[in-house]
This record gives structure tokens, C-alpha cells and sequence, in this order.
């Protein structure tokens, strides 16, 4: 029975990965979240998941669990997410540095087979081509979130290098579902809709990005998983429908059957990029059906909210 390691496994992609992989009873999964982000109440209860609570970026907490356990496979999705929360702790971003190291020297040290890396489409930064292609589109941003993530994804390359770690990068563009914290613009947005009570954009909201259901996200990352695809390579996992901000706002009122109005703030200082949406076309070779559309993931998130 391989064993799976999900770190950050309580949070919106780890704990619905969890859930899918789970319900195979062929895995046995350990999930391992400090609680600092994530829900208890969203790691699944079932006989084959162990919950640990313990911080990745501890180096005692980490390196106990892995000599308990022989795990075959890694998900390294624990870190400091979320962009307000990202700028006003960069401290806490900086230390999830240790956290890949951890990781990575523990899985070259026992044995396993990949390391599955939660990076980011944080890092393209401003974009220099539109889609952002996992090949062509340099990596230029300076928050740092971003440079975090980047460095990361050089571990990962590194370890692989060195001590032949095999990895698999995913780089997350918006995945938004049910179980996702305010702290991002889709619940955010659907939350005030649903009350009826103003949404609030920054700047303009003419800024563009784009928006995975969370059951795309992880559906690929299973598949990715399982048919042994894209090892020791960089995956774009996002949804390639382009929109404004302004747009989501409209579109969600129009879903949640809503009279909210649209009001708009001062602009960020930072940490808004003006575009942002994936170069999709290994996804969807993955993936290898149609992505959920907007409107449908929204629907499901509101029945999820009831």
C-alpha cells in the first residue's frame, strides 16, 4: 500500500487531495498541517488518514514523522499563503524555505520516489508573454512570496541533480472551492454576494487573472501522480479562461441572483500584477476533459456554503 505524505494537507488544495486520494483504498495517506491556515474539520475521517499536527518548517517536528513512516510519495503544499497575508508576515514566507530543505533532504534520505512541489503562478511575476508558459515566460517577481516559491522549485531541481530526487513542479494559478479561506477573492466575493452586502475591488479591476475548480486542480495533480507524468518538469495547473477582476465581481452577483454593489478601493501598493492567466496546454493533455466553467463552480460553492 504506497504511503502519501500531504504537508499543508488541512488547507483548500491539501485537504481536497486528501479527500480523492483517500477514497482509493490502495493509499494510505498521513497529513501533516500546523493549523496556522488550515481547518482541522476539512481533513477527511477516514480509517486510511492520519492527521499529525506539527510545523514542516521544524526541523524535530518533521524529521519524527518521517521515521515513522516510508513514504513513497510527497506533497509538499505547506506554506504562508495568501497575498495580504504574504506581504505583511514576509518573515514567516522566508522561514518556509527550511521547510522545502526539510522535506527534500528527508525524502532523498528515505527512499522516496517523488516529491510533488506547490509552487506558484506568483512567480512569473509581470507578465512578458500571455498565456505564462511553464518554458518561455521568465521568472521576474520580487515579493517575497514569489521568490520563495522560485527558490523552491531551484531545491527541487537541485536535490534532483545531486541525489537523483525525482520531482514534479505544480505552479497553482487561483484555484478557488468551497473549502477556501475568505483571505482569497473568489468566497470573499460570493460570501458579501450572498449577503447582499458590497464588493470591494481594488483599483480599477480591469487587472486580469483566471480561476480553477478546485476539483481541476486536483484531479490533475492525482493524474500527474498516477500515470507517472511530468517527472522532474514544471506544470502550469490553472484554468486559461482570461477575465477581469471587474468581470468576476458582475459575474458572481449575476450567479448568487444578487443586487450587491461593486465598490472600488485605493489600489494595492504591491502585489497585484495587472494579467495573469497559464499557458494550460499540458494540463489539459492531463486532465483530458473539459475544465469547470466559472459559472458551474460557483453554483457548487454556494450549494457547498449551505
Amino acid at each position: 500500500m504506497p504511503i502519501i505524505l500531504i504537508t499543508g494537507g488541512a488547507g483548500n488544495i491539501g485537504s481536497r487531495l486528501a479527500s480523492l486520494l483517500a477514497k482509493k483504498s490502495d493509499y494510505k495517506i498521513v497529513i501533516l498541517d500546523n493549523l496556522s491556515t488550515g481547518v482541522k474539520t476539512h481533513i477527511p475521517q477516514l480509517p486510511n488518514v492520519t492527521f499529525i499536527k506539527a510545523n514542516v518548517n521544524d526541523y524535530n517536528d518533521i524529521v519524527a514523522v518521517f521515521g515513522r513512516y516510508n513514504f513513497d510519495y510527497v506533497f509538499h503544499f505547506a506554506a504562508v499563503v495568501g497575498v495580504k497575508r504574504t506581504l505583511e508576515h514576509p518573515i514567516a514566507v522566508l522561514e518556509d524555505l527550511e521547510g522545502i530543505k526539510h522535506i527534500l533532504s528527508l525524502s532523498k534520505n528515505t527512499g522516496v520516489k517523488r516529491v510533488f512541489y506547490s509552487s506558484s503562478s506568483e512567480v512569473y511575476g509581470e507578465p512578458f508573454e500571455v498565456p505564462q508558459h511553464e518554458n518561455t515566460t521568465p521568472l521576474n517577481s520580487r515579493l517575497p512570496y514569489a521568490i520563495v516559491k522560485n527558490a523552491g522549485e531551484a531545491f527541487c531541481k537541485a536535490y534532483r541533480n545531486e541525489f537523483d530526487l525525482s520531482y514534479t513542479i505544480f505552479r497553482f494559478f487561483n484555484t478557488y472551492g468551497p473549502q477556501q479561506s475568505d483571505d482569497f477573492v473568489v468566497p470573499r466575493f460570493l460570501k458579501s454576494a450572498l449577503k447582499g452586502e458590497p464588493i470591494t475591488i481594488h483599483g480599477d479591476g480591469l487587472q486580469t487573472r483566471s480561476f480553477c475548480y478546485i476539483d481541476d486542480t486536483v484531479e490533475t495533480c492525482i493524474k500527474t501522480l498516477e500515470g507517472e507524468l511530468y517527472i522532474n518538469d514544471v506544470l502550469n495547473i490553472g484554468n486559461d479562461k482570461e477575465m477581469t477582476i471587474l468581470d468576476l465581481a458582475q459575474t458572481i452577483i449575476k450567479v448568487a441572483q444578487s443586487d450587491s454593489k461593486i465598490i472600488h478601493l485605493p489600489a494595492l501598493e504591491e502585489g497585484d500584477m495587472r494579467r495573469r492567466c497559464p499557458d494550460t496546454t499540458k494540463m489539459k493533455q492531463v486532465l483530458n476533459r473539459d475544465l469547470t466553467a466559472l459559472e458551474q463552480g460557483l453554483q457548487n460553492m454556494i450549494q457547498g456554503l449551505g
